[in-house]
């Protein structure tokens, strides 16, 4: 009877053994944490290639503790952008990067990034995006929708592509049907130099471009050459018309439950990627261009002067653009960070 006790008690601790082992999967024994990572872009598009970096810093630094999946195009929310940000709120969602435009309409001061030709340039945008104030935003972001802002990304400038012909003066614009997310932001600029605004969803441009329902839209250079916009128009202007930025979010609970050392990881891997993503921007910049012209898009760029036209359609909406943001205080903060305040 004390035998095969013994042997019952053998095989109990066999298996207690056995199964403690299949809980970990890291290296020195550490448990794995898995996240799942949604970018809204296909594959090649630069924002899907900085996730992918991204989860690669990130388990580099872990030593494979923390493990991230990107899954590129929307897929795991089905391309309903507002609808992402809530689910990653609600924690249906692990990880997000999404557009601040999209955030805007969660918090309005977020609208404040995308005042047109409000930085003069990558480096003035890439500061703000490291400043207090855009730290300011990322706070909002948790305490009104229960997301863990890590950092923010910098987006390509947008440009303009049509059907019609070069845009060199607002006065090109007048008339022209041109595509625009659906946010008051764009409605007001573009509506001030002329153009009849269409929002519309995003995945929906190419066809309505390929129908002729609408004759340009705008955007940076990378998405109109991964969407393939460039096989539906004809021409592109270097316009640099609006700074946008990526909100790098994740579950402000799922966050939490991360060891302390974890936590840093992603803070830290969030900083390197930002700046990788800067370099790898412009490196890519000339490539799309080159790209695009062996495609047959003809490109224009606004020279200075021209530019100049543009800015006073931005300044004459200021006043509008102050009501969007709905906080007078941080749209005055924000000119007066890039040296533009009345």
């Amino acid at each position: 009877m004390k035998k095969v006790f013994n042997v019952t008690l053998f095989v109990i601790l066999t298996l207690m053994l056995v199964a403690c082992g299949q809980t970990t999967s890291g290296e020195q024994g550490r448990d794995t944490v898995s996240f799942r990572l949604a970018t809204p872009d296909p594959e090649s598009s630069p924002i899907t290639e900085a996730a992918n970096e991204f989860a690669k810093v990130v388990e580099e630094k872990s030593e494979g503790s923390i493990e991230i999946s990107v899954h590129p195009n929307g897929t795991l929310y089905g391309g309903d952008a507002s609808a992402a940000v809530k689910q990653l709120g609600e924690g249906s969602l692990d990880m997000l990067v999404l557009s601040t435009s999209l955030y805007a309409n969660f918090e309005p001061k977020f609208n404040a990034i995308s005042i047109p030709y409000l930085f003069d340039g990558a480096d003035q945008f890439t500061s703000f995006l490291n400043s207090d104030l855009a730290e300011e935003l990322l706070k909002n972001t948790k305490d009104e929708l229960g997301i863990e802002g890590l950092g923010l990304w910098s987006r390509e400038f947008r440009q303009i592509t049509n059907s019609l012909g070069p845009i060199t003066e607002p006065e090109d614009l007048d008339g022209v049907k041109l595509r625009v997310p659906n946010n008051p932001l764009w409605v007001e600029f573009f509506g001030g130099a002329g153009t009849a605004t269409t929002p519309m969803d995003f995945s929906e441009v190419y066809n309505a471009l390929q129908l002729g329902t609408i004759d340009g839209q705008e955007n940076p250079l990378g998405v109109i050459l991964s969407s393939n916009i460039h096989e539906v128009q004809d021409y592109l202007t270097i316009s640099n018309h609006m700074a946008e930025a990526w909100v790098v979010g994740v579950n402000e609970d799922k966050f939490s439950n991360l060891t302390e050392e974890q936590q840093q990881i992603l803070r830290e891997a969030t900083e390197e990627v930002q700046e990788w993503k800067v370099d790898n921007d412009a490196s890519n910049a000339e490539r799309i261009i080159e790209e695009l012209v062996a495609q047959g898009i003809e490109i224009n760029e606004i020279t200075s002067e021209q530019q100049e036209e543009f800015v006073k359609v931005s300044q004459e909406a200021y006043p509008t653009f102050k009501k969007l943001v709905k906080n007078d205080e941080f749209f005055n903060q924000i000119l007066e960070f890039v040296g533009k305040d009345e």
